[in-house]
């Protein structure tokens, strides 16, 4: 979560800045900017898919106040005030209400966008509504502008409006400019742009903005992005476990008291206040984060070392070269070196994030120099690309690959080939299995630590360790097998998770041999854009792993996707003419054109029909019948039945993955199924 800098008071700010920089409730990271925190999601369901607003008219989630001049309604006399004045998602009269207060700007506004997605996914609009609140923090120079065309949008398309720019500036989020705002706002629907554009230049929309955040200041929230869950206070791009099981309690408490007698309109003013009532003190400034004293099982493997190989204690650290709370932190490490010499050594994790272009290749940079020079060459790389941040395009890591007296030409060559990504990627991926989803984050003798913490916090820790070594050592434990032993029983990756879906009878749609020892069963909706962002992945899948993967395509239309149940069935159509060739034409076609208007509709369907040589006539004697709605209605029976509720969701082999997740992702289960079905 990102936190503003108190304005009022310098020591307040010092207190600040101390505390878990680059951090926050355990699963959260830095990036640039001084004096303020990112909290960011842990065991990411990263690209949960479905189209958040074009359906949900049909699906009855945007009321009437959709529209400019709708209905007016207010409850403010909730201590979180909302009102017909904010953008809406979902049902006025929904038992749980989430408010966000966020940031155009703030890139982990942007990453919990798809757990929100999955949050009106699970539960619909008919049990939860989303309101927006303006919070553009005074450091994003773009957020309050960008907050003030959305709010354009809204006044001139209402909700539909508003939700289609939310969405494509999220998307674009290094694009916030007064021309993509026009853009984005004719695409969301404005017709009347120089009232738009008049508005912007007047700040029509500032007030609004600045409503909000005083709201903001009276609630208490002092960072991006933060919600309240019927008044119950959950700060930063969580993971959505920790929002379902607000919501899951809230609906419980919600629904109790709408069975003894308040009325649905009135829900949330009692549940916010009740909660508002009933929540603890709020924490003083002197209070402490509380450390996590589990012990992870983390090991060093084969990765960089500074400092004893057999040292009592042993820091493991998660980080990016982009990160610059990583660069933050690094006077500290140089503390920690300075005072405990042959007592520490640190371990060098890579964990390049996503939103960071530039730390790939600067990891490539000192994997390369670590081959040329051993782990001396890659410190001495490491220090280097910290020394130069922000300056890490191409030239710049020449230029600093020469100076370290680098083979150039090989280093420029890792770079270009990815050289090294699998092992970055194997870093990554253990940094996912202990859920150090933010960087910089630590673990001391598998004790974690997260974000650009003081050398106190360490110190702290690093004591305590040494003192445990010690004793372990003076028993009789070898120096060399102390980090082993105090980690032998520590926390490891989760068990992935697991549904059974029995296959489908009779034909069915698949690529791959028909016989392959891993099947892969896949969810999906061809009006739900995230289940057409995760076909690069399938398609990577099918190039991968040739032969030995079956993939089979599973209808699941989701109720706020109006045209996706005839897209599907003019799917199933192709299949029954044109076997699986048939099929997966027709699947790409509409995934082509999925996203274009009318995109989906039945003029289009029998374009495409046409295009693949199906017999019209019949065709449309299927789409007009529905003969095919049955199938679909069993595979979407079988998604129910295990639990499957979003789009695009995969099975396999048993093993589930849950929303547009990376290609890694995949890997990981793939393989493992793999190796199960070889033994």
């Amino acid at each position: 979560m990102a936190k503003d800098k108190d304005k009022d008071s310098k020591s307040a700010e010092a207190k600040q800045e101390q505390r878990f920089e680059g951090s926050g409730g355990g699963m959260n990271t830095g990036v640039a900017l001084i004096g303020f925190v990112l909290c960011f999601i842990a065991g990411m369901g990263l690209m949960w898919g479905y189209d958040k607003h074009n359906g949900v008219k049909a699906a009855g989630g945007i009321t009437a106040d959709s529209a400019p001049g709708g209905a007016v309604w207010s409850d403010n006399d909730s201590p979180i005030p909302v009102d017909s004045k904010d953008p809406m998602w979902g049902n006025r009269a929904a038992p749980v209400t989430v408010v966000i207060f966020s940031d155009f700007q703030c890139p982990f506004c942007s990453r919990v966008e798809p757990t929100m997605d999955q949050v009106k996914t699970t539960y619909g609009p008919d049990k939860v509504r989303l309101i927006w609140k303006n919070e553009p923090l005074s450091f994003h120079d773009k957020a309050k502008p960008a907050a003030e065309a959305a709010q354009g949008v809204f006044a001139l398309k209402g909700n539909d409006g508003f939700w289609k720019f939310h969405d494509t500036a999220f998307k674009n989020q290094s694009a916030l400019s007064p021309e993509s705002y026009e853009k984005w706002a004719k695409d969301a629907g404005v017709t009347d742009m120089a009232k738009f554009k008049a508005g912007l230049a007047a700040h029509t929309w500032a007030k609004k903005v600045d409503d909000d955040h005083e709201v903001a200041k009276k609630a208490g929230v002092n960072g991006t992005p933060a919600f309240y869950i019927n008044g119950v206070v959950l700060s930063g791009a969580q993971p959505f476990d920790k929002f379902k099981a607000v919501i899951d309690a809230e609906l419980s408490k919600a629904q109790a008291k709408i069975a003894s007698g308040t009325s649905k309109d009135k829900i949330y003013v009692a549940m916010s206040s009740d909660n508002k009532k009933n929540a603890p003190a709020p924490k003083g400034d002197d209070d402490d984060e509380k450390a996590d004293d589990s012990v992870y099982k983390v090991p060093v493997g084969n990765s960089p070392i500074f400092g004893n190989k057999n040292a009592p204690v042993t820091i493991i650290e998660f980080s990016d070269f982009q990160c610059p709370f990583c660069k933050r932190v690094e006077p500290a490490m140089k503390q920690i070196k300075d005072t405990y010499g042959e007592k520490v050594r640190i371990v060098w994790k890579h964990e390049p994030l996503p939103f960071h272009p530039r730390a790939e290749p600067a990891a490539e940079l000192t994997n390369e120099a670590r081959a040329q020079k051993g782990d001396k060459g890659f410190w001495d790389a490491h220090d280097k690309l910290f020394d130069i941040q922000p300056k890490l395009e191409d030239a710049d890591l020449e230029k600093a690959a020469g100076e370290l007296g680098l083979n150039v030409d090989k280093v420029k060559d890792a770079i270009k080939s990815h050289k090294y990504k699998k092992e970055i990627d194997a870093d990554a991926d253990l940094g996912d299995d202990v859920q150090a989803s933010g960087t910089p984050h630590f673990f001391i003798n598998g004790k974690r630590l997260v974000g650009a913490q003081p050398f106190e916090k360490f110190k702290t820790i690093i004591d305590a360790e040494l003192k445990t070594a010690n004793d372990m050592i003076a028993k009789g434990t070898p120096a060399d097998k102390v980090y082993e032993t105090i980690i032998a029983n520590g926390k490891g990756a989760p068990p992935p998770e697991k549904k059974t879906v029995p296959l489908p009878t009779g034909s069915f749609p698949y690529r791959g041999p028909e016989k392959a020892k891993v099947v892969i069963q896949e969810f999906s909706d061809y009006q739900c854009p995230f289940c057409g962002r995760v076909e690069p992945q399938v398609q990577q899948i099918m190039k991968d792993y040739g032969d030995k993967v079956k993939f089979i395509w599973r209808d699941k239309p989701l109720p706020m996707h109006p045209d996706a149940p005839l897209a599907g069935q003019a799917a199933k159509e192709a299949f029954k003419q044109k076997g699986n060739d048939g099929f997966w034409k027709m699947h790409d076609k509409l995934f082509a054109n999925q996203s274009k208007e009318g995109g989906l509709k039945r003029e289009a369907l029998d374009g495409y029909a046409k295009e693949l040589g199906l017999d019209m006539d019949k065709f449309k004697a299927s789409l007009d019948s529905g003969n095919h709605k049955a199938e679909m209605d069993l595979d979407s029976k079988a998604a129910d039945d295990a639990g499957i509720s979003g789009t695009p969701a995969f099975v396999i082999n048993g093993y589930f993955i849950n929303g547009a997740q990376p290609y890694p992702k995949f890997k990981k289960l793939i393989d493992k199924a793999l190796d199960e079905a070889n033994k």
